[in-house]
């Protein structure tokens, strides 16, 4: 038989991820930090888990990541039928939170936001992360939706297909003229290169494939971590770059960007991922999330 879950306990187990520490936890239940110690004590008792690791800040184990999760979904549908029954009292609106990447937030994801229905009272808290990525901060319970390169639900997640995001390898004209003669694989492995972060494999892995696994891009990097700054930083000459295709047509049209392989365009595929909940705010989102992509990207 489960063991029940006394709501006040996955409360309490929420605030304390989310404030930092104990002390802060109790202040903003209004309780003793005491009290936060016992309730916490008692969770991971009924479930036989560790689920916080006491450091500064504390953060969530693998057991406690599944339930902060449940406990934001749960608040999540309280709010929703608080709402529903005309009872959350202070009519404030619901918020959202969503991790996006910075290719989608830079291009189409933002219109997202003002075609929701003003009636829906939405405000968004947006998390940037790689696509790569996005999909830990769900399966944390940090956001209740995101875009995401990954095919596979998050667990208590849906999925659905969002459409394909293409890159283009480009250079500036000059860069292209001063590095990029000859053959282009064993140019890109001595180029300058720009990437978004430390994390960054994207360029690494497009090389890879040009040099069937001998190598990937050039140590001579530069780290952007912005979209339209990678976008300027490639324009201006600093390195070659993979620049999405809406970004890199403009700057092609003028002729401040080169394309150094037309016929290597990247593909990355795109998905929606959410919380399975019955939720209107979530489901307002969805729908204008997918129909949004579907103007935007490559089906």
């Amino acid at each position: 038989m489960m063991p029940d879950l006394p709501l006040d306990q996955l409360r309490t187990l929420l605030a304390v991820v989310d404030e930092g520490t104990f002390d802060a936890a109790a202040a903003a239940l209004h309780v003793t930090p005491s009290a936060i110690s016992q309730r916490v004590k008692a969770l991971e008792q009924r479930t036989g888990r560790v689920l916080l690791m006491r450091t500064k800040p504390v953060r969530p184990t693998e057991s406690g990541e599944v339930l902060v999760r449940l406990a934001r979904q749960v608040a999540r549908l309280e709010r929703d039928a608080y709402a529903e029954l005309g009872l959350s009292g202070t009519g404030e609106p619901t918020r959202v939170s969503v991790a996006v990447n910075a290719d989608s937030l830079a291009t189409w994801f933002l219109p997202v936001l003002s075609r929701v229905p003003p009636e829906a009272r939405l405000y968004f808290e947006l998390r940037r992360e790689d696509e790569d990525h996005t999909a830990a901060l769900l399966r944390e319970g940090a956001v209740m939706a995101a875009v995401t390169s990954s095919p596979d639900p998050v667990p208590g997640c849906s999925v659905r297909a969002l459409g394909r995001m293409r890159y283009l390898p480009v250079a500036a004209p000059d860069f292209a003229a001063r590095h990029l003669a000859g053959p282009l694989a064993e140019a890109l492995r001595r180029a300058p290169v720009v990437v978004f972060d430390l994390r960054d494999d994207f360029q690494d892995g497009f090389v890879r494939r040009l040099t069937a696994g001998r190598s990937g891009a050039s140590a001579l990097r530069h780290y952007v971590p912005t979209s339209e700054g990678f976008v300027e930083a490639v324009a201006a000459g600093l390195g070659w770059g993979l620049v999405p295709e809406t970004q890199a047509e403009p700057l092609l049209r003028t002729g401040r960007l080169l394309g150094i392989a037309p016929d290597r365009s990247v593909d990355v595929p795109l998905y929606w991922q959410q919380w399975k909940l019955d939720s209107p705010a979530l489901a307002r989102v969805a729908e204008t999330v997918t129909a949004t992509a579907a103007g935007a990207l490559r089906t």
